[in-house]
């Protein structure tokens, strides 16, 4: 019960780092939460005199076991009067806020309580506005303190398991972590008392209502014993006999069983829905987020969820895995899903480098003459727009000019998509979906592509302001304008194509108007549609009828590649 504070504990820790407190030093914590009073005890391990405030008689009763002096705010007390007495008439030299509240009111407390020069660190949360004249002629130092410590929000440390070097970041969040355990080693640290409620986990929305009450509930535990656990197997084991009988009730339709691997936004809120419209049974999903799985499967009638993503693989009902997850995650589950001959529908992009994409198609191959498919979420060319262009321009003789323009919108620098290694970066990543509309309008192979960026990226970013055009062997050429230095009143995707006294042009997958094409002049949505829901029928169908791909692999492959040969062209000066 100590060791589950460790997390919280490692949040107190970082303030307090942040503070540099020095033994014999006096401090001031405003608001006293878990994390609070936390703070009170490891100030106290510090050497350190202490001076806790609070509303809450009880929370200030449990400071003050703790060694801290109290003041109760609210009560007539004088804060500044009683922090000059208990620093000496010197002023305390810093103060932790650890309270969670609209009003500015911590901030100025703080500082009219803190000595000359001194430092105020924020681990809670508090009004917006900083009042100048409090920290100005003090010369007073305002920190926030980003949860468990250096390391936190950073991808490549959490993510990729890249460490700071000890000798120049002493404490990252994992060692915070280490320290706080080892803190629990003193007798007299023991965080436990902070438990004000034990629930068992069968009863966790009880836990959940109590902590919305507020100051009622300081530490809630949830205890888990194996009961639970069998109880929870046998239920999945008589559920799993339910999914067998449908299964054979079923089996003359030949419905794809379908599980699903990643319940992200895209994943949970797009395919998931477009897949329960199909005639496909919903039977898994796993995602390591747990509330995000339970979340998707439940209002998807999804008959089992967990954060389980072997089981899924493993899984002997499901006979269609789709693929939802982060994109440098898509080539080993494919390869993987394959190995347990299982249909594959992946979110692009397919893979984010030349050897996945190798790995893929030698899984593919091993199979033999009748393998599982493989389809990718290409959605753009499904569009009802896209649909009926193509349908226009089935007899054509002559070849197309394309072009597409993305108003792509600026993704900050840090995020995973721009991570070559993470992300592919977002030509690969993004860019893919226009260069497979391309090639389905021009029904011919790439024969040549040339990629321009805008300018010298001072970023490292060379992909996201880019033209790209395309030469296909049917003498058509595509030109894509991919950029992120637009503005967002602006319509994000725009196409036209001329081809024999002809223009097709859609706006915004929602508006198509057509010029000089006789019996045919504009179609309107109700709503945006860029074929999400029609590119999963049509996988759903091809498996129910055991047809084609609706996309053959070769075009999968050949899309591909060129979205990387693109990514390495922008890069070249």
């Amino acid at each position: 019960e100590d060791a589950v504070f460790t997390v919280l504990g490692a949040i107190a820790l970082q303030g307090i780092r942040l503070l540099d407190p020095t033994l014999g030093e006096c401090f001031a914590v405003i608001g006293l939460g878990s994390i609070g009073l936390l703070s009170v005890q490891i100030l106290r391990a510090n050497g350190c005199r202490v001076l806790a405030l609070d509303f809450a008689e009880d929370r200030l009763k449990m400071a003050a076991s703790y060694g801290a002096e109290t003041i109760r705010l609210g009560q007539g007390v004088d804060p500044l009067r009683a922090a000059i007495g208990f620093s000496r008439g010197e002023g305390v030299d810093g103060v932790l806020i650890a309270a969670a509240t609209d009003s500015n009111e911590p901030l100025h407390q703080a500082a009219s309580i803190c000595r000359r020069r001194g430092r105020i660190v924020l681990t809670g949360v508090i009004g917006p506005e900083l009042s100048r004249a409090d920290f100005y002629e003090k010369e007073i130092s305002f920190q926030v303190s980003c949860s468990y410590g250096p390391g936190r929000y950073d991808a490549s440390y959490e993510q990729k398991g890249i460490d700071y070097p000890l000798a120049y970041v002493r404490w990252t969040e994992q060692r915070n972590f280490v320290a706080f355990l080892d803190l629990l080693q003193s007798k007299n640290f023991s965080p436990h008392r902070l438990l004000s409620h034990r629930f068992p986990v069968e009863r966790a929305q009880e836990a959940y209502a109590e902590l919305s009450k507020g100051s009622s509930s300081l530490g809630i535990a949830l205890t888990y014993s194996n009961q639970a656990y069998q109880a929870k197997e046998m239920s999945e084991v008589q559920l799993s006999q339910t999914a067998s009988s449908l299964r054979v009730l079923n089996s003359a339709e030949k419905n794809p069983v379908v599980g699903f691997i990643g319940a992200g936004n895209y994943g949970g809120n797009v395919l998931l829905p477009a897949f329960r419209q199909t005639s496909a049974q919903l039977h898994r999903i796993a995602d390591r987020g747990g509330l995000a799985s339970w979340i998707a499967g439940r209002k998807n009638g999804v008959r089992f969820v967990s954060t389980d993503i072997e089981a899924a693989l493993k899984d002997p009902e499901t006979d269609t895995l789709v693929i939802a997850t982060r994109h440098d995650t898509h080539a080993d589950l494919i390869c993987r899903a394959l190995k347990a001959r299982k249909n594959v529908f992946v979110e692009k992009p397919l893979a984010i480098n030349e050897q996945q994409l190798r790995e893929i198609e030698t899984s593919h191959q091993a199979l033999g003459s009748k393998p599982p498919q493989i389809m990718v979420g290409f959605n753009r060319r499904f569009a009802p727009h896209v649909m009926k262009i193509q349908e226009l321009l089935k007899d054509r003789k002559e070849p197309l000019a394309m072009t597409m323009t993305v108003n792509a919108g600026m993704i900050p620098h840090s995020h995973w998509v721009h991570d070559v290694q993470a992300g592919g970066g977002r030509m690969i990543g993004e860019g893919c979906h226009f260069v497979d509309l391309m090639r389905a309008f021009a029904r011919s192979p790439i024969q040549k592509i040339q990629a321009h960026r805008l300018g010298n990226s001072a970023d490292g970013i060379c992909d996201d302001k880019a033209v790209v055009i395309l030469s296909f062997e049917d003498g058509s050429i595509g030109t894509l304008n991919y950029l992120a230095n637009g503005h967002s009143s602006y319509p994000k995707e725009h196409m036209e194509i001329f081809c024999a006294g002809r223009v097709y042009e859609i706006q915004n997958f929602r508006k198509l108007r057509v010029f000089g094409h006789p019996g045919f002049h504009s179609n309107r949505l109700w709503r945006q549609d860029k074929g999400q829901r029609a590119c999963v029928a049509a996988f759903v169908q091809a498996l129910r009828l055991s047809s084609p791909s609706p996309i053959p692999l070769a075009e999968l492959l050949e899309v591909t590649r060129a979205t990387f040969q693109i990514a390495e062209l922008l890069k070249q000066p």
